[in-house]
């Protein structure tokens, strides 16, 4: 129970990794803000989570993390409920459509960027504030593995990920000697709808076959699961993670040594 009483913000609350670490901070005893623009989403990540953890705190907000009112909302709303931001799991994206560079389109793009950059910055900046004035707090920004190599096929998102660890180096200096620690995760093929999306946009209705293949180059020869990366997120927001800042932990069976 290494987050007991402490108080968790998570965006991308309502499906994949989010879900999947609200429940592993729901079980570590930490009270929680779950966010994303999806309403039934987090309606249905707190049932499961009641179903494991009765008596788990869960306050819902309903915002768009590129939205810089909503994002002022839900950091307000959680300092209003618990009282301080100890963590922050600053997770919410999209991956966008995939195509080649020259066919991707500014409005997908920017599409992608206001999302899964533009949405951390202002995570970031809110929550930094809080934690901050505190004098306490740890930060986990959600990477990719196509944040820290090439991919192929995802302009916005490449860019996008290679700009939440730039984001996560620059914080990490910045804030150390106030007590905050700013890491990130960054994931490979985990088993998430988003993921699942994906393979159907390159396999369509065969998409599990393209999945089978798709892991062959892992070292593993498997998906993740989405309650290790939630392990791992709820690690990096403990106090036993206090010494860890500015680093940037691949979760991906390994891949990301072959390149």
């Amino acid at each position: 129970m290494s987050l007991q009483g402490k108080s968790v913000i998570i965006t991308g609350a309502g499906s994949g990794l989010g879900a999947a670490a609200a429940l592993e901070i729901a079980r570590q005893g930490g009270r929680q803000t779950l966010v994303d623009l999806n309403e039934d989403g987090l309606k249905a990540t707190r049932e499961q989570i009641l179903e494991t953890v009765p008596e788990a705190e869960i306050l819902l907000v309903t915002a768009n993390v590129t939205d810089e009112e909503q994002v002022q909302k839900y950091v307000d709303q959680h300092v209003a409920t618990f009282g301080a931001i100890d963590g922050f799991f600053n997770n919410a994206g999209i991956e966008g459509k995939q195509n080649l560079t020259e066919d991707f389109t500014n409005a997908e793009f920017q599409k992608v960027l206001a999302v899964n950059l533009t949405g951390v910055f202002l995570g970031l900046e809110k929550v930094l504030k809080v934690m901050a004035g505190q004098g306490h707090g740890a930060v986990v920004n959600t990477a990719s593995v196509g944040g820290i190599r090439g991919v192929g096929n995802q302009s916005g998102y490449a860019a996008a990920k290679h700009g939440v660890v730039g984001l996560t180096r620059n914080s990490a200096i910045e804030y150390g000697e106030k007590g905050i620690v700013v890491n990130a995760i960054a994931p490979g093929a985990i088993l998430t709808p988003m993921v699942e999306g994906s393979l159907k946009q390159i396999g369509g209705e065969n998409w599990e076959e393209v999945g089978k293949e798709f892991v062959q180059p892992n070292p593993m020869k498997r998906f993740g699961k989405p309650e290790e990366v939630g392990a791992l997120v709820a690690f990096l927001l403990s106090n036993t993670a206090g010494f860890i800042n500015g680093t940037v932990i691949p979760i991906d069976g390994g891949q990301h040594i072959k390149y």
